[in-house]
């Protein structure tokens, strides 16, 4: 399979990213960027240093279009993140490959789903999907492992996995948030290597790290943070400065730098990966008309409407069946209006004016439970 090319229009002096004065401040203290600019060529392999608080992770989850600044301007693939409709992130996040310290593997399924439904989820033929998982999967030296779960790998096979379904659609950025923070060094190097294959081959790459042994060796671009600022944009390591004694970082609140509780625990879900990617045609056609999107949405509203239907009758034949005379009744009534408002809201959140096309995996996946 050719490797998909970047937007030929909208990408400054031809850079896959490009961040000009960015600030990002939250509710309290200090801004977490305070005035960044910086510019990724196509094909570049970059380091991303600091201490804990210096604005590593708000910057991934800028260029993720997980945040917006608070002033400045952010260009990845010739996307506008400023501007970017909600509706679009989808489809922009499709061109990036992401892979982060807790892997975030779909734990019900083995480890070929894992990597296949990365390719699902944007309609990628079957027959397409039965060659590239288990060609990618030999790749990372996992092809004898297709079959198993997540829990029976160790930390580096889980994160080589992670990295499988990050490539397997072949981005043109890969971002890793702390890839080897949770390796030993043997998986970590392994993992860097691997890595540095994927760089040679053509996709950009942008990996976070605290390693310092890993990022001294590798003598890439190193770009270091601290407070908010960029101190250093040099090829080579540490600087001096960042090359003294090494501390663990500290824990960041969830909401300001880190990432969410949930996906801080490691609970990421299928419906976080909808979410993340949406659900749409391979190989660059969801680019369809808007009136092509408002039909197959006019679809998914009677198929929910069915879907809804049926779970209110079956919500009526289990409390008829399950509470009977000789079952103890105190409280059902609560509990049978707090499931019609559990479903109440999923119709509603659904019917929503701005739900994606992500809804009708969801809604296929529910109904096949």
């Amino acid at each position: 399979m050719a490797k998909r090319k970047a937007k030929k229009y909208g990408m400054p002096e031809g850079n896959v990213i490009t961040m000009k004065n960015v600030y990002k401040s939250y509710a309290k203290g200090a801004p977490a960027l305070n005035g960044i600019s910086l510019k990724v060529k196509p094909g570049e392999f970059v380091f991303i240093v600091g201490d804990s608080g210096s604005g590593k992770s708000t910057l991934i989850k800028l260029l993720l279009r997980e945040l917006t600044p608070t002033k400045g301007s952010i260009n990845v693939l010739g996307y506008d993140l400023v501007t970017l409709p909600n509706r679009k992130i989808p489809k922009f996040r499709r061109n990036l490959g992401i892979v982060f310290q807790d892997f975030r593997l779909l734990k019900d399924r083995n480890i070929y789903e894992n990597v296949a439904f990365a390719q699902r989820i944007i309609q990628v033929p079957s027959s397409v999907i039965k060659r590239s998982v288990p060609a990618i999967l030999g790749t990372m030296g996992l092809a004898d492992k297709y079959k198993n779960k997540p829990s029976q790998l160790s930390g580096g096979e889980q994160q080589r996995v992670a990295l499988a379904r990050a490539l397997i659609n072949e981005p043109l950025i890969l971002l890793a948030d702390e890839p080897t923070g949770n390796l030993d060094p043997h998986n970590s190097w392994e993992i860097m290597q691997l890595l540095e294959d994927v760089n040679r081959q053509g996709t950009t790459v942008v990996v976070v790290t605290h390693n310092r042994e890993i990022v001294n060796a590798m003598h890439k671009r190193v770009i270091t943070m601290k407070k908010g600022r960029i101190i250093s944009d040099e090829i080579g390591g540490y600087t001096p400065e960042e090359n003294g004694p090494f501390e663990e970082p500290e824990a960041v609140p969830a909401g300001e730098e880190g990432y969410s509780t949930a996906e801080m625990d490691g609970a990421y879900q299928e419906e976080d990966y909808n979410e993340d990617y949406g659900a749409g045609e391979y190989n660059g056609q969801d680019d369809a008309a808007d009136s092509e999107e408002d039909a197959q949405k006019k679809t998914l509203r009677e198929r929910f409407t069915e879907h809804f239907t049926g779970e209110m009758d079956a919500l009526a034949e289990h409390y008829t069946e399950e509470y009977t005379d000789d079952f103890d009744t105190e409280g059902v009534p609560e509990q049978m209006m707090a499931d019609i408002a559990r479903m109440e809201q999923d119709a509603t959140d659904f019917m929503d004016d701005d739900f994606s096309l992500t809804d009708e995996l969801t809604l296929g996946e529910s109904e096949n439970r």
